[in-house]
């Protein structure tokens, strides 16, 4: 007696390949494959019938077809065979593979609830430990055990987070960082067998104990030493699988991502050491300034006055009048000038530039300073002279210069002089290189050397340039003119390789007159300005400044893509957090 048949109804228009379709004709599923899988074709009287559609008008008998329920071509039918036993041996792969990982998981389960029933204590015979903190080498304070020696080493105790993990079968092997420095660590015996061990995590804060010792020979660590561990607490546990830091700030995770996760991505090797030479290179400036008799002065941040433009001020409301955040503190630092001699300043200053070029930032520090009874000659051999000496003192400092050389390896302290280039033999160089400017054409006098076509040259130099002399007409009220040449102002940009311009600097118009008309000619009320027009009438004098964005600085020397790598929270067009 033959078998009764067995419809299973397949729709590839409305049909649904999940738990709402059953195959009868009111429920069709999506695909013969999903209906397989529901349905073995091996079950006796089996049959699938499939049709195209049931949507859309009618137009004649062939399109009526489209209606009527068949079952697949015998072609058709071995494909889906074929298929249908693939996909079998997946699900059985995937099944096999499940069930080995919830008994992997379960065995593991048992093992860490026996971790938990091994306390550890520290040996009260062992001597105190001394508290360390990683980066302390210094052989009067921490002795290290020489290997095969019997001659113990020092005992400590370091505090830190667990930088690196590594676990083996008998021994944990762990590189602790505290901000300092590294230590590898090693944890053996009793120690691994414990809960804590055996779910330590990447950032797990820890307090280690043990003795101090050489690292192997032809093995190597942080500083050839490490710490074979008698005892340690856990202080503050990370989070470990789908929460784990590197899966927050993976390697190839998008920019966004990352600079949502600053926070976590400053714990990196890289992020820290290019704010550790941030960090060195703000005190070799006031160290440099301060060998020079400059005064540090903080201007404010708030003012109600513009210095590079209006269109780049970032405005608030300050008790019912309008005010804005500094451009730059240039201004307020040639008011000092006549009572406390050369200043300088390191503060913020806020440009409203909407840019997202890889040098722009809309906070930036800003390095700046004012000189008294200067030429342009002198300012250029001031600059000169400031740079240099913070380039030596960086590489005076052994840990400052690893990280400079781990960072940008290709890094060498500049040669003096540097190169000086007035801008209109610069526009001559860029048309002999057929360098276009942004329209596309050969440079003219009067262009504002646009930021590519600045850094292509400067790449192409391949050295510090001092880049002098720009037409009064691209630059700001305040600069002076060279009256050799009343077209240029007494101008320099200092251009470094792979970033372009660093610092932007001019000898300041001093004639009261000449103010005035520098206002006028830019439109400009002089009223909110006259403590600066001030300066001119009482008892004027011939003199300087410019600004440095530090950023830059830090992205040139430790040879980073974008200066949003340079600063510890970056602020750019669309980005003001976290």
């Amino acid at each position: 007696m033959a078998a009764p048949e067995h419809k299973i109804y397949i729709d590839e228009d409305v049909g649904k390949d999940d738990s709402s379709a059953t195959g009868a004709e009111a429920a069709p599923y999506k695909t013969v494959l999903y209906a397989m899988l529901q349905h073995a074709p091996t079950t006796e009287g089996i049959q699938y019938l499939t049709r195209k559609s049931v949507t859309g008008p009618i137009e004649n008998d062939n399109e009526a077809s489209r209606l009527e329920w068949k079952p697949p071509s015998a072609s058709g039918m071995k494909k889906l065979l074929k298929s249908y036993e693939g996909a079998k041996k997946k699900a059985a792969k995937a099944d096999e593979l499940a069930i080995r990982e919830k008994a992997e998981l379960e065995k593991r389960q048992a093992v860490l609830e026996e971790a938990k029933k091994v306390v550890i204590k520290e040996d009260e015979s062992l001597p105190k430990p001394v508290r360390i903190r990683l980066d302390v080498t210094d052989p009067a304070t921490v002795k290290l055990r020489a290997p095969e020696s019997s001659e113990p080493g020092t005992r400590v105790r370091v505090l830190g987070r667990v930088h690196r993990l590594r676990s083996q079968k008998d021994v944990i092997f762990l590189t602790l960082a505290d901000g300092y420095g590294f230590l590898q660590c090693v944890l053996m015996g009793d120690l691994v067998k414990t809960y804590d061990a055996m779910t330590l995590t990447l950032e797990t804060t820890i307090a280690i104990h043990g003795e101090m010792r050489a690292v192997p020979p032809k093995q190597h660590a942080p500083d050839d030493r490490e710490l074979h561990a008698d005892f340690f607490t856990i202080i503050g546990k990370a989070p470990g699988d789908k929460e784990t830091i590197t899966n927050r700030v993976s390697s190839n995770a998008e920019p966004q991502t990352l600079f949502d996760n600053r926070h976590l991505v400053l714990r990196g090797e890289t992020s820290s050491a290019v704010m550790k030479v941030r960090a060195a290179t703000l005190r070799a400036f006031r160290k440099t300034f301060e060998e020079t008799k400059m005064l540090e002065v903080t201007p404010p941040s708030m003012v109600q006055t513009q210095v590079e433009g209006g269109s780049t001020l970032f405005s608030f409301d300050y008790y019912g009048e309008p005010a804005y955040l500094t451009q730059s503190s240039q201004l307020y630092l040639e008011t000092c000038l006549a009572s406390l001699g050369d200043v300088f300043c390191i503060c913020p200053s806020f440009r409203a530039e909407k840019s997202l070029t890889r040098r722009h930032l809309s906070e930036y520090t800003h390095i700046e300073a004012e000189l008294d009874f200067i030429t342009f000659n002198d300012l250029l051999d001031h600059l000169e002279i400031v740079i240099s000496k913070v380039i030596d003192l960086l590489l005076a400092d052994p840990q400052i210069a690893q990280f400079i050389k781990t960072l940008n390896p290709d890094f060498k302290a500049p040669s003096r002089p540097f190169k000086r280039m007035r801008y209109t033999d610069a526009i001559e160089w860029l048309r002999e290189h057929e360098i276009l400017n942004e329209e596309g054409r050969p440079h003219e006098f009067g262009d504002d050397i646009a930021e590519a076509a600045e850094r292509r040259m400067t790449d192409i130099i391949n050295e510090p340039i001092f880049l002098t002399h720009f037409p009064a007409e691209i630059k700001a009220f305040y600069m002076k003119k060279d009256v050799s040449d009343l077209r240029v102002t007494e101008s320099v940009d200092v251009l470094m390789p792979g970033v372009g311009e660093i610092v932007g600097g001019s000898c300041r118009i001093d004639d009261y007159d000449e103010l005035l008309a520098a206002y006028k000619r830019e439109g400009m009320d002089p009223s909110p300005y006259y403590w600066y027009t001030d300066q001119r009438k009482y008892g004027t004098s011939p003199h300087g400044g410019y600004g440095l964005g530090l950023e830059r600085f830090l992205a040139w020397i430790c040879g980073r893509y974008t200066v949003r790598e340079c600063c510890l929270y970056p602020r750019f067009t669309g980005r003001c957090t976290p």
